[in-house]
């Protein structure tokens, strides 16, 4: 493959791994999906390929599917709630790499997935799409029609002021630190969603959590069982939310990141599964 070949592929690479991680939810599947692109990029003829970034992006996209296929017995099995690898930033990224429309993005049919992003985040016509998931154009229209549904009712009504989120992601991280449910419950709406993924690995909720009730319950029944207060690592952007990385008690790494609406906590999502924060546990903190 010649240089230009590569260089064109490298550029292309960051969309790319943008595509196979909203399809997957897993970024170390989503670098395999984008390395397994690469390989086949080697063999095309490049000479008859006119838009690269189009032409990968089907490619990414159809190897996807391929990998859904064969993962939909494993998440049907999964222990406990599912939430996709954590992506922790610095920065305020892209409104469609939070949790809540990475959630939303699970809970479509792989080809809706596959319409909506192509289509909406990519701007690829219907005509293109239906090359690649081998319907007709009107079915593909339809099928990012019915995802758009479902995904437009978790786009944040209105911008988080990044300041003020991690305010409460501190104010959030003391409380919860001295056990002060009071000053808990006053972070809380009042119909709060309480997500965590142990994945069978590491003890966590077992269930979808609803209520502030219910979420300072266990939050009390945790503290009871605690020998070890949580060690602060960073605060910072987890999936474009609010959030930190924490050091537990069993020495392991744990993310805690929240959606925000109205000065409130709407919903809490922790990730402890070992399995999707091996990538943390390998960068700098």
């Amino acid at each position: 493959m010649t240089e230009g070949a590569t260089r064109i592929f490298d550029a292309q690479r960051p969309a790319l791994l943008r595509v196979a991680y909203r399809m997957l939810g897993s970024m170390a599947d989503a670098e395999d999906i984008v390395q397994d692109a690469f390989l086949r990029w080697r063999g095309v003829d490049h000479a008859q390929v006119q838009a690269p970034g189009a032409f990968l992006r089907r490619i990414v996209t159809r190897l996807c599917l391929d990998h859904l296929k064969s993962a939909r017995v494993l998440r049907e099995t999964y222990t406990g709630p599912w939430l996709p690898e954590p992506v922790v930033e610095d920065d305020w990224v892209d409104e469609d790499v939070t949790l809540p429309l990475l959630l939303a993005l699970e809970r479509l049919s792989p080809l809706e997935r596959a319409a909506f992003l192509l289509h909406d985040l990519f701007g690829e016509s219907f005509d293109e799409i239906a090359q690649v998931l081998d319907r007709d154009a009107a079915a593909c229209r339809k099928l990012a029609t019915r995802a758009r549904e479902h995904v437009r009712a978790e786009r944040p009504r209105f911008p988080l002021d990044r300041q003020r989120g991690m305010a409460i992601a501190s104010a959030f991280f003391e409380a919860s630190s001295q056990g002060d449910l009071t000053q808990l419950g006053a972070l809380l709406a009042e119909d709060v969603r309480f997500y965590s993924d142990g994945g069978g690995k590491r003890p966590s909720v077992s269930r979808m959590l609803e209520g502030a009730r219910d979420f300072l319950r266990a939050q009390a029944a945790l503290a009871r069982l605690r020998t070890a207060p949580s060690r602060l690592i960073r605060y910072a952007l987890v999936n474009g939310l609010p959030g930190f990385i924490t050091r537990e008690p069993d020495g392991l790494l744990q993310t805690t990141a929240f959606q925000i609406e109205d000065g409130q906590i709407r919903a809490i999502y922790v990730t402890r599964n070992p399995d999707k924060l091996r990538h943390l546990e390998q960068a700098p903190h």
